[in-house]
């Protein structure tokens, strides 16, 4: 594995996605002289999603698996891919499968849920369910939430949340825009700060962010 942070060998990355790779493009965009980490792999859980496409078109690594409980030798497939390609942080973006919990990566595996976690989260949240049902509790902030991967979906630890304002005039679709425009600012900072050893925190809370802090 690369010498994590360092100017000189920054930090490896594998995007896992699972549909259109909206926040892969995002982090691709987003690395700049400035980032201690760079996109170095894809991996997908279908062989038709975009991710593969982006992938092949950067002439990135890529890792296509069945990560449904019925391919329990996927683990094991998996981790051998990361090995041989140096990777050092998972990155879950838009990945709708369990990722295996492996040892090796343990706190170097990460994912974004697009609302204020530990409400409106856990399995078959996700997409316009969550803002569905962020809009159907009558709440009157939504955001995103960066945590750690566990067993269990959306359970593993926070290390950062940003706020968005839920309107009145919204439905799904227009905050959905609203959160995902946040996640695209957010996911890119929290991950630098992890490679540079700046999050988790020392006090045990987790980052918080407005909107327009970005």
């Amino acid at each position: 594995m690369s010498k994590r942070g360092s100017p000189s060998a920054p930090a490896r990355i594998a995007v896992a996605v699972s549909g259109s790779g909206r926040s892969l493009i995002n982090f691709l965009q987003t690395h700049t002289a400035d980032r201690n980490f760079i996109v170095a792999g894809v991996i997908a859980s279908r062989p038709d999603c975009r991710a593969v496409e982006i992938a092949s078109t950067r002439e990135l690594a890529l890792f296509v698996g069945d990560f449904s409980p019925k391919a329990p030798s996927t683990a094991a497939a998996v981790k051998a891919w990361l090995e041989l390609q140096a990777i050092d942080w998972i990155v879950l973006a838009g990945f709708l499968k369990p990722f295996p919990v492996l040892p090796e990566y343990t706190d170097r595996i990460v994912n974004i849920h697009p609302a204020l976690l530990p409400e409106f989260g856990g399995k078959g949240m996700y997409g316009d369910r969550v803002h569905a049902a962020v809009l159907a509790a009558g709440a009157a902030f939504s955001g995103a939430t960066v945590h750690y991967v566990n067993e269990h979906y959306d359970e593993g630890a926070i290390l950062a949340q940003v706020t968005v304002p839920v309107l009145p005039t919204d439905d799904t679709h227009t905050l959905a825009d609203r959160v995902f425009a946040a996640e695209c600012k957010l996911y890119p900072e929290v991950l630098q700060r992890l490679v540079t050893g700046e999050l988790p925190r020392n006090d045990g809370d987790f980052e918080r962010f407005k909107y327009d802090e970005f």
